[in-house]
């Protein structure tokens, strides 16, 4: 798996969703952004192709939500066998209850479902923390990237991980996601679980 330490972090610390040193850039709309370098050609037709019909809308998919992202799914993916997905639109203090058992040693990938509305959104990042028995067993953090508005549900499949394999790694994990930006937006954050099974069964 990733990153992995021994610590024990009852709760995820802003540290680890952010690092502290990082500047970003200031926040700007669609407006701005496309007003600014006009006299670029190369540039002013790259952005036209990245913000796509936003640049002529105010592309809103769910007018009674304000918020720029809403995270609609976690799927784990593994090669071979139907996706294991959790709902993120409802009730998260449910999810826990929803155990996905993986086999141990198994290739793995974790798929973020979201719409971006309203404005473009910059620098999102998906963060995970896996603790076991309320020990950090392992953290990684992947830079998703910047999105335009997009009427279509938009998402982000993380590189391949490792399940752990062997005796003492099976057993129920807790998992701590956060979906943040640049900004530092926490735009979900959810707890839910897994176990390390020999099989699948």
């Amino acid at each position: 798996m990733a990153e992995t330490e021994t610590k024990h972090h009852p709760e995820h610390h802003d540290e680890d969703v952010h690092d502290a040193n990082y500047q970003a850039p200031p926040e700007k709309t669609i407006e701005e952004i496309m007003a600014a370098d006009q006299e670029d050609e190369s540039l002013r037709r790259y952005k036209e192709t990245l913000l796509g019909a936003a640049q002529a809308e105010k592309i809103i998919v769910e007018p009674n939500d304000p918020r720029k992202v809403i995270v609609k799914k976690l799927a784990l993916v593994v090669e071979g066998r139907p996706d294991m997905e959790l709902d993120l639109t409802g009730d998260l203090t449910q999810l826990k209850k929803q155990l996905f058992v993986i086999k141990e040693g198994v290739q793995y990938k974790v798929r973020i479902d979201f719409i971006v509305q309203r404005e473009i959104v910059h620098g999102l990042k998906y963060v995970q923390k896996t603790s076991r028995l309320g020990v950090t067993v392992d953290k990684m953090k992947h830079m998703v990237g910047s999105y335009p508005p997009k009427k279509e549900i938009q998402f982000y499949l993380t590189p391949a991980e490792e399940a752990p394999s062997g005796t003492l790694s099976r057993g129920t994990y807790s998992v701590r996601s956060v979906f943040t930006d640049d900004d530092k937006h926490i735009h979900l954050e959810w707890d839910w679980t897994f176990e390390i099974k020999k099989d699948w069964a």
